[in-house]
């Protein structure tokens, strides 16, 4: 299988106006072939979203989410027109979206909003771990590449698996709306609480605990 490089996925990125995770997919699916990735992107409709991608959404919606009286979210998603975010098929997309934020807890929405330094101190410690594995420099730069991939899966909602189909990401769910409704759709912003985070929580010495639960 072709390697594939960030400078091959610009390219894609630049030809198509399609994102970034879409973009690496396609050319993992064609072995790296340009042309094929971008009849790929075509038939699945995500050139068609990313040329919406550029009209301004300014409507849409705040939805919020409470799981079990310990999570809450709340999302803002935006559609280009008032009549868009008014129908079922948007308002399931925005309840969709403000669930998998309490259940795969996201710190950001995209990859671009991800600080740099976030990344390169990740990047630090990824290398470090694969040096400890004893592997070579060239080897160990790919696998902090594939490392930082899983890493943005795990904080940027955009890249996550999907919580209902696990097969798509949120970032292909968002095209396949924009290309079904015919609006620029954005997921702009959100929040999420949980009970106690943040705080100390009391904790006992357990030879202390059994002590006194023995009468000691």
């Amino acid at each position: 299988m072709a390697e594939i490089t960030a400078s091959m996925v610009k390219e894609l990125r630049e030809k198509t106006g399609a994102g970034m995770l879409d973009c690496r997919n396609a050319l993992k699916d064609t072995d790296g072939d340009i042309e094929k990735a971008i009849d790929l992107l075509r038939e699945k409709g995500i050139t068609k979203a990313a040329k919406k991608a550029s009209r301004i959404a300014a409507e849409g919606l705040v939805e919020s989410y409470i799981h079990g009286g310990r999570i809450g979210v709340l999302v803002e998603v935006n559609s280009e027109t008032d009549f868009v975010a008014k129908t079922d098929e948007f308002k399931q997309f925005v309840k969709d979206v403000a669930m998998q934020i309490a259940a795969s807890n996201p710190k950001y929405v995209s990859r671009e909003e991800v600080p740099s330094d976030v990344v390169e101190h990740e990047k630090e410690v990824l290398t470090q771990q694969a040096m400890n594995e004893g592997k070579p420099a060239n080897i160990a730069e790919k696998m902090v590449e594939g490392r930082i991939d899983k890493f943005y899966k795990e904080i940027v909602l955009l890249e996550q698996p999907f919580i209902k189909d696990s097969d798509k990401t949120i970032e292909q769910l968002l095209n396949e709306k924009i290309a079904k409704i015919g609006e620029n759709i954005k997921i702009r912003r959100f929040v999420r609480f949980e009970v106690g985070e943040g705080l100390e929580k009391r904790e006992e010495n357990f030879a202390e605990e059994v002590a006194k639960q023995m009468g000691k």
